[in-house]
């Protein structure tokens, strides 16, 4: 007994060092974060002072073109970021008009918002566009071709458009930079490509949010970041203008499928391969067609993805639910009050896969079950029972075709 009185004598004094060293341990740590916190605010402070605004003193008035969900929410966002701005929606319905500049509502969409009184709306194409400093065009992809090509005469050749419809025409492929170029003959026109996770009904309730304005001109991205910038709202800018474009496309198609998974009712590890899969197949693509994997795994990529296939508020996402459980694409997109470009743009996601040599099984399988060439049950069983390679072949695979594809190039040259 007395022995092991000897030894259990030392032990307080090991314990209470241990205890010390532990509260030295948890005292330096915490210090580490507030040094860390502190860097990172004096970052912050420094670098904008060195931002300035004034290059948006001259902007007067932006103009909105297309009255639904997204383009009165930004009309929003536009309007409480500066009191003094002119903030013009140009809309096809003169009730839709009559609404926004008698009861400050939009009788269509987002209908329970009070819109903020210096917000006006014409169906004027010619007065929409007059003196103008900006554009913003959220006209459906599907539609923006011919709503540009009328608006052509009004539309000076430097006025900046800002593009935030996400899709790809289903006629000839073309992204939307591309669409304007061809619509209004001018390969000159000064574009900025706004896409990211951003769902109209929380930008109306000012909840914070993320978005990418990507340009290869970075003045014009960073005056249009200026002028989107809020305490809600933060915009990151990119020169990467092919890749914002095709992912912020190519996630309305990998949301249908998400939403057939759930449609299906089959659980939450498929929806999580799946998305994974096709996130996969996008930056396969986007890469391939010289895009930069840099932003699929950003805000305009992942981000976007995330939100469009995991939330319900997702039109694309609840064409897939509808699908898998049963009902068919005319009985759905005929109950729909707005676009879910999904539906058009996957027939485009399969050209271009065969077109760069992508695989992309996934995506490729969207176009199929929207054609009624497969049942959706019939379509995951499929997936889940193709060959499997690794990730090392298939990289291999890609960069066969990439070499290939530059041999052409430089022959062409």
């Amino acid at each position: 007994a007395g022995g092991g009185a000897e030894r259990a004598g030392p032990a307080p004094v090991y314990a209470a060092a241990r205890m010390s060293s532990y509260a030295d341990f948890v005292v330096e740590k915490q210090q580490e974060v507030a040094d860390a916190w502190e860097a990172l605010q004096r970052w912050a402070s420094k670098k904008q002072s060195l931002q300035s605004l004034d290059s948006l003193q001259d902007c007067k008035k932006v103009v909105i073109c297309g009255g639904g969900s997204f383009g009165t929410a930004m009309a929003t966002l536009l309007a409480l970021n500066r009191v003094d701005l002119n903030v013009t929606i140009l809309v096809r319905k003169e009730a839709a008009a009559q609404g926004i500049n008698k009861d400050h509502r939009n009788p269509f969409y987002l209908k329970t918002y009070t819109l903020p009184w210096t917000i006006q709306a014409t169906t004027d194409m010619e007065s929409a566009f007059q003196n103008a400093d900006f554009c913003f065009h959220a006209i459906p992809v599907q539609k923006s071709a011919e709503f540009l090509k009328e608006a052509k005469p009004y539309i000076p050749h430097d006025l900046p458009i800002v593009l935030l419809s996400k899709g790809l025409e289903a006629s000839t492929g073309q992204m939307m930079s591309e669409i304007v170029q061809h619509a209004l003959e001018n390969p000159g026109q000064p574009m900025v490509s706004l896409s990211g996770p951003s769902f109209a009904i929380e930008i109306m309730e000012r909840r914070p949010t993320v978005m990418v304005a990507a340009c290869k001109d970075m003045t014009l991205a960073t005056r249009v970041q200026h002028l989107l910038a809020s305490p809600y709202l933060r915009v990151n800018t990119s020169e990467d203008v092919l890749g914002v474009e095709l992912a912020g496309a190519l996630k309305n198609v990998l949301a249908i499928a998400a939403g057939v998974v759930d449609g299906l009712g089959l659980g939450h590890n498929t929806l999580a391969a799946l998305v994974t899969q096709g996130l996969n197949e996008i930056r396969m693509l986007t890469e391939t067609m010289g895009g930069d994997s840099v932003t699929i795994s950003g805000p305009a990529g992942a981000g976007d993805t995330m939100l469009t296939c995991f939330v319900n508020l997702s039109r694309n996402r609840s064409v897939g639910v509808r699908l898998g459980s049963g009902e068919s694409l005319a009985k759905i997109l005929g109950s729909m009050t707005e676009v879910a470009e999904g539906v058009p743009t996957a027939g485009v996601v399969v050209r271009l896969a065969r077109q760069y040599r992508v695989p992309a099984p996934v995506l490729t399988t969207v176009a199929c079950i929207l054609e009624e060439r497969i049942t959706p049950r019939e379509a995951v069983l499929k997936l889940m029972t193709f060959p499997q390679v690794t990730e090392k072949e298939m990289q291999e695979t890609l960069a066969i075709e990439r070499e290939k594809k530059r041999k052409a190039q430089a022959l062409l040259t």
